[in-house]
């Protein structure tokens, strides 16, 4: 138990360090945050190994880092981003589903429609559709094009993505053994959820207003607000299968009018900020063990990594070439999109339970989520810095 103190001080010291020396040469802090939870990890010093303690802060810092983003949307730039959000999410879905497919075919075989390695390979196209909102949240807010249409695009997409990501694990996991829910069952779900998230977010967000009304900038404002989250996150995952991120982006959206929306989002963007937040990203780096790698396998996590990235960058980047972004705003697109984080772990885990792919996939799911966790911050201000966003036509309309 009190090992857990010592594990929590290394993290923190650590993560706000090697997030000092990123800022220092001009990258986004996450980064940073990362290569701290590699270095202390198994990877390199092994002073802290990923343990239940750490994972639960590491789910709250995520659950109140979409919260956050939830609040600080703008709800009006959100209604205009759904229809295109909706479209990039499709395709960034399909594309790199078919591209992991294909690729476990091209090494392994292909396998009759039905068999067992016709689901590894479906399966293994699965992993790398979900997109991890989180690390590219943190570096459109750090680079201040987190609350524009670009980012809230991005944003939208990346949650939408999610849930269809979810739809189509269940559907192959059902299909492959036997188990599970079936297709009809899984968009019900998914149909019901949104549905309670619109009569609870009705019925607290007037009751939020007239508290909010009574009783302006304090501490009680916050306190229920952040309990709303959590109730959320709790519902979306529990009752409808959903990702606990995907409820408390969805009850920062529901707050994000009241007029102390902004107030809230800075109390609670202080404690994430402190502890969550940087145990959250340090704890991507601790889950990375390199050991046990053959060429074999190396030369598959590599493949698997670069299809990985290419088919989210094509995919939602042609997607948003089609809704008339620019060439620049469609590459940024695309790149927002292509880190992969605990949706691709939660993923890869529910394959193993079911014995759908073996453990040894696992080290390339966790080099794809380190690899695109680096690389997304740093390609992601290099293009914002070159390349400016610009208005979208239906920006100009209005």
């Amino acid at each position: 138990m009190y090992s857990t103190f010592r594990d929590l001080a290394i993290i923190m010291l650590s993560a706000k360090f090697f997030a000092l020396v990123a800022r220092r040469c001009k990258a986004p802090q996450v980064v940073g945050e990362i290569i701290a939870g590699l270095l202390i990890g198994p990877c390199a010093f092994n002073l802290v190994q990923s343990n239940d303690t750490i994972a639960v802060f590491a789910e709250i810092g995520v659950v109140l880092l979409m919260f956050t983003t939830g609040l600080g949307t703008n709800l009006k730039e959100l209604l205009k981003a759904g229809p295109i959000a909706t479209l990039i999410a499709c395709v960034g879905v399909a594309v790199p589903l078919a591209g992991g497919t294909l690729l476990y075919g091209l090494f392994y075989g292909f396998g009759a429609v039905g068999s067992t390695e016709f689901y590894r390979a479906l399966f293994i196209g699965t992993i790398i559709t979900a997109t991890s909102v989180s690390i590219t949240v943190a570096t459109l807010q750090e680079l201040g094009h987190l609350k524009g249409f670009l980012g809230t695009t991005i944003v939208s997409a990346a949650v939408i993505d999610d849930v269809i990501g979810i739809i189509v694990l269940t559907c192959v996991i059902g299909a492959s053994s036997g188990t599970g829910m079936g297709l009809g069952e899984v968009l019900l779900n998914t149909a019901l959820f949104f549905a309670a998230a619109i009569g609870i977010g009705v019925v607290i967000y007037f009751a939020m207003k007239w508290l909010d009304k009574r009783n302006p900038h304090t501490q009680r404002i916050t306190i229920i607000s952040i309990a709303f989250c959590f109730a959320m996150a709790y519902l979306a995952e529990e009752y409808f299968g959903i990702a606990d991120i995907t409820g408390a982006y969805i009850a920062g959206i529901v707050l994000c009018t009241m007029a102390d929306a902004s107030y809230v989002e800075r109390r609670v963007d202080i404690s994430n900020y402190v502890i969550f937040s940087p145990v959250f990203f340090a704890s991507i780096g601790l889950k990375t063990d390199i050991s046990g790698l053959t060429p074999d396998i190396v030369l598959f996590c590599i493949c698997f990594v670069v299809v990985a990235l290419l088919t989210k960058i094509v995919g939602c980047g042609l997607a948003a070439r089609l809704c008339r972004f620019n060439w620049g705003d469609s590459l940024k697109v695309g790149v927002g999109m292509m880190t992969r984080g605990e949706v691709a772990l939660i993923v890869a885990q529910k394959g193993l339970a079911v014995n759908v792919v073996e453990p040894v996939y696992f080290t390339a799911v966790i080099l794809l989520i380190v690899v695109s966790s680096v690389a997304t911050p740093l390609v992601l201000k290099n293009l914002f810095t070159k390349m400016p966003p610009q208005p979208h036509p239906s920006q100009l309309k209005s």
